[in-house]
Order: structure tokens, then sequence, then C-alpha cells
């Protein structure tokens, strides 16, 4: 068995510097790699984890002096080095969940979406440059954890990465740089940032605001007063990009915290219709140029929204089964949309995205695991009501209800938050249930 995993080890350090010295060419780099290859193998969730941050807040666009470095690509290496020794050595223990399944079944429908996609090569551009990689991660997160305290750490990372990118929007509406209409902040819209969109970058930093939320209740003071800091944080930068997806998302957020303290169904409805109101004034969303006060009637950004949904509901009419493909939705806008304005739209929503693009099969296939989602969280959130481990529960709750909400107006089928959140609800369940075998065998 020595022999065994010496000779796996060898195998993969000859892969690494074979694909590193291919897609880098530096000597350098690829002499440190192979130092830090045990660091890899020993820490191999903490590596995962670091890749999924860097590209989901894409703080490499958000900070460009990163940007030379190629971090995503390095840890996205040394995550999938990390990834292939843990399945070696676990490869007689590894737990099969049935939200697992029903994630697969999606992905693979993805795939067919692509095969069958009216632009096939922009589809499978997504698919091999994106979503492949999201595969691959629900798997890393779910399966590479061994102990409860490893994930005690992902919240804090997640505020931290949040509290960044918060600040840098906040910096950037105070000086006006890359808005939007005028008011809307973005991230690096000078470099083609997916932050450079306002909905995008209110999408990104939505995700962190439920783990601030919940954590703002639970732990020592210290804990709590910096939650709460990063929480107001992060809610003024969601208003900076005045997105009325990241403002119901917020609202959502509050509204099922309160709703967890509390007995009563009425208080916590009209404490969140106060906030959600007064998150709309702050927001400025009556200065907007599209969809602002000025407009009378139904504005124009709801509109846009409307004939949007239009377009990917006939697109789902015209290919029932497959829809158009993966991100594909833009490029027939013109196609199935009922009103023309002389440029193609996204479409705002994440479930007309996925009816879209993958057809109502896909759209089924989707909620079900949106579904089997919600159901793990709940019993999570209901088993682990006196565990150490409440404050994670309590965020992956809040988490995937305000994707629920949030999806309604913005477009985050395809992207990572709902699949981070499936990774984490899958490893907490797999180590508490693990964690309460062990203790009923010890008494």
């Amino acid at each position: 068995m020595k022999r065994q995993n010496q000779g796996l080890l060898a195998l993969t350090s000859s892969g690494l510097i074979f694909f590193f010295w291919m897609s880098q060419g530096n000597l350098v780099l690829l002499v440190s790699l192979l130092f830090v290859l045990p660091f890899v193998i020993n820490q191999a969730f903490l590596i995962c984890v670091g890749f999924i941050i860097f590209s989901y807040f894409r703080i490499h666009e958000a900070f460009p002096l990163l940007m030379p470095l190629k971090i995503p690509q390095l840890l996205a290496l040394a995550s999938l080095a990390g990834l292939g020794w843990q399945l070696w050595l676990q490869r007689e223990t590894i737990n099969w969940h049935r939200l697992q399944t029903l994630f697969l079944l999606f992905s693979t429908w993805v795939l067919v979406s692509c095969l069958c996609a009216s632009n096939r090569g922009e589809a499978f551009a997504s698919f091999n440059g994106n979503f492949i990689k999201i595969v691959i991660m629900v798997f890393a997160i779910s399966w590479l954890p061994q102990r409860l305290p490893q994930l005690k750490i992902i919240p804090y990372l997640l505020l931290l990465s949040g509290l960044l990118i918060g600040g840098l929007a906040l910096f950037n509406k105070a000086n006006g740089i890359g808005l939007v209409e005028g008011t809307r902040v973005t991230i690096g819209r000078d470099i083609g940032s997916m932050l450079g969109d306002p909905n995008d970058l209110a999408l990104v930093l939505q995700f962190p605001v439920s783990f601030a939320m919940a954590y703002s209740f639970h732990g020592p003071k210290w804990q709590r007063a910096l939650s709460v800091i990063v929480l107001i944080i992060m809610i003024m930068s969601v208003l900076a990009t005045q997105s009325r997806g990241g403002l119901l998302g917020i609202a959502c957020v509050v509204f099922a915290m309160a709703l967890m303290r509390s007995r009563s169904i009425v208080l916590p409805t009209i404490i969140s219709g106060i906030g959600l109101l007064a998150l709309m004034v702050l927001a400025g969303i009556s200065d907007r140029s599209s969809g602002g006060a000025a407009e009378s009637g139904i504005d124009e950004s709801a509109m846009g929204r409307i004939y949007a949904w239009q377009a990917a509901f006939n697109m789902a009419v015209s290919n029932p089964f497959t829809g158009v493909g993966l991100n594909n939705f833009y490029y027939n806008y013109y196609f199935y949309s009922p009103h023309w304005d002389g440029k193609n739209h996204a479409v705002h929503s994440t479930w007309l995205q996925i009816l879209s693009e993958t057809g109502f099969v896909g759209l089924v296939l989707f909620l079900l695991m949106v579904i089997g989602a919600l159901r793990v969280s709940y019993l999570l959130l209901k088993r682990l009501e006196h565990h150490e481990m409440k404050p994670l529960a309590q965020g992956l709750w809040l988490g995937t209800l305000s994707f629920c909400v949030s999806g309604t107006f913005l477009t985050q089928g395809t992207t990572w938050p709902l699949y981070i959140l499936i990774g984490l609800l899958l490893a907490l369940d797999r180590l508490t249930l693990n964690q309460e075998a062990n203790y009923a065998r010890t008494r």
C-alpha cells in the first residue's frame, strides 16, 4: 500500500509539472509548486475554498495588481491535485447523497442543452470555462473536509471577501468611479470584469450577507460586533448598486432571521416591510435613469424585464426539451423578443434563465435540486439547534432562501452561489451525522 501511495504521489507530481509547464512556462513557479506540494495535499480543502472565493468574488479583477500572478489558475491546479489525492485515500468511505444525484442530473441536462444549443460554440465555451468548474467544486466542497472545524473558517473567509468587495464598491461610489446611469456603482468596468454590471455586483455582495446576519447573533461580543459592521458595509454596498433583486434578497434575510427569533409572523412581516421601503429610499432607486421616478407608468427597467421574460418563455416554447443552450439567451434575444430596441438584453431572472436555456425539462430538474437543497438546509437547521455549528446552519438556510427570492430578479442559475451552498450543505450534513454516529458508538 505504501508503494502505491508513493507511486500515485510521483504520478500526481509529474502531471502537475507537465500541466504547469505547459500553461505557465516558468521554471521558478514550477519549482515553487513542487515545494508546496505537501501543503497542497494536506490543505486541499482550504485551497479549494481559496479557488472558489477568487472565482466568485473576482478578487483579482477588483484588484488588477493581482492579475499577473494568475492566482485562480494556480489554485485550480492545486485544488484538482489535492482533490485527486484525497479521493484516492477516501475511495472506500465516500458518501453519496440524494442531493448529489439531483445535482448530477441537472448538470447532465445542461450538457445535453449545450449539444442542442443554437450557438454550440458559446454554449460549450461557457460550460468548459465556468460550469464544469462548478460541478467539480460541488463535489470537492462536499467530500474534502474531514473535520467540522474546517467548515468554521468558510464564513469568515466569505465575510472578509465581502468586506473587500463592499469597501471597494463604496470607494468607487464616493469617487464616482465606474458609475452606470450616473448613480449605480460597479467595479472593474473598464477591464470588462463581471463586477462591471451593477446587478452582478449586487449578486456577489448578496451572498455573504446571509452569513453576516447569522453570525451577528452568535459567538463572543467581538465576533458579533465585527459581523454587524461587515453586515452594514455590505448592505450599504448593495444599496449603492440600486439593484432591486439585491434589496429583495436583503429583505428576505431580515425576514427569515426575525422569524427564527420571534414566535409571531406579524412582527417579522412588519419589520421586513418597513425595512424594504427604507432600503429602497436609501438606495435612491427613484434617481435611476432607468426605473426611476421620472418615468411614468411601468418604468423602462420594468418593461425591459417583462420583454426579456417574454423572450425567455418564447425560447422555451420553441425548444421545450433543451432550450436554446447554456448562455445562449443573450444571443437569441432578437429572435424571440416581442420588442426590439436595438440591443440584446439579459434575462434578469434565474428561473426564466434556466427555462430558456435548458427547456422545461431543465427547469423541472433545477427546481427539484433547489427544493432538495431547501429540504436538507431545513433539516440541518432543526437538527443542529443546540449544536456548535448552528450559526453555519442558519447562514446556509438564510443564503438558500435569499437565493430563491433574489433569483427572481437576478440571473444566477449557472453561477456560484447556489452551488457553493449545496456543497456546504452536503459537507455539514455528512460531518455532523458522522459525529453523531461516533458519539453513539462511544456511549
